[in-house]
């Protein structure tokens, strides 16, 4: 499957953007409009400030995807500040961990056209664990994640997976309206109602400081752990993978490691 290059508008790198009260996640949704305005395929690579133009995910002779370095799995799958959120049996031979963006155009290819499919012949029958990990790139992004952590009818409580994963979901498959919007804000505001939430409760999950410190300390420990550097980037079995991969690639990873 040929991915082809993309050119992705500069934006900021949420690491590099100071948030001084926990109102600014929600006040600074707007900061991002251009984040989905990208082909949707390869990924987002961030040297700290600019998104630069890059490829899927490299594939060897074979097929396989060409690894981009060694992680420890053994400190990777130890819990963060963050409740994990993982699909699939804890003792699946495979684990995958992605860190992703909910901005990055990348990201949402892989979710709408291959984790589903992925999910149905790897994680529902025990050969793969799947987790998520934030690892956001704009305050749009922060937000995002915010509003999946947070349990729609109590804001004040955190989404389980089963909560989570579905919310995710949905923000992907419609991230070109509210990742796109002039108003960021708003076109949160009319995803989250669809998930449950009303007005009062999406002003309340998107002011927990405490919830964006966590989101923020998440992307931070992978940057400086794990080597993160690009969305979407898979650490499976104690290999880091950057770059979308279509069902066939990781397909065939996962296969040579059962």
């Amino acid at each position: 499957m040929q991915m082809s290059e993309m050119q992705l508008t500069k934006r900021r790198l949420l690491g590099g953007i100071a948030i001084a009260a926990a109102a600014a996640a929600l006040v600074a949704c707007n900061d991002s409009k251009d984040a989905a305005d990208a082909s949707s395929s390869g990924k987002t690579m961030a040297d700290g400030a600019n998104v630069d133009t890059m490829q899927t995910s490299a594939t060897s002779a074979t097929g396989m995807p060409e690894s981009d370095g060694d992680v420890d799995m053994a400190e990777v799958l130890k819990p963060g500040a963050l409740p994990e959120m993982a699909l699939g049996k804890a003792d699946a031979p495979v684990k995958i961990v992605e860190y992703m963006s909910m901005t990055c155009p990348h990201c949402a290819h892989f979710h709408n056209t291959t984790f589903d499919t992925i999910k149905q012949k790897y994680v529902d029958t025990g050969k793969v664990q799947f987790i998520i990990r934030e690892f956001p790139f704009d305050p749009r992004a922060a937000a995002a994640f915010m509003l999946a952590r947070c349990s729609a009818a109590t804001p004040g409580q955190m989404s389980t997976p089963e909560q989570y994963f579905p919310m995710v979901s949905m923000l992907f498959k419609q991230q070109q309206v509210w990742a796109a919007a002039d108003d960021g804000r708003a076109a949160l505001l009319q995803m989250s109602k669809l998930a449950g939430f009303t007005e009062d409760s999406f002003t309340k999950c998107l002011t927990n400081q405490k919830l964006l410190d966590e989101v923020n300390a998440t992307r931070e420990r992978g940057s400086k752990d794990f080597g993160v550097d690009a969305t979407p980037t898979f650490l499976i079995n104690g290999k880091r993978y950057s770059g979308d991969m279509p069902v066939d690639t990781m397909s065939k990873l996962i296969d040579s490691l059962i």
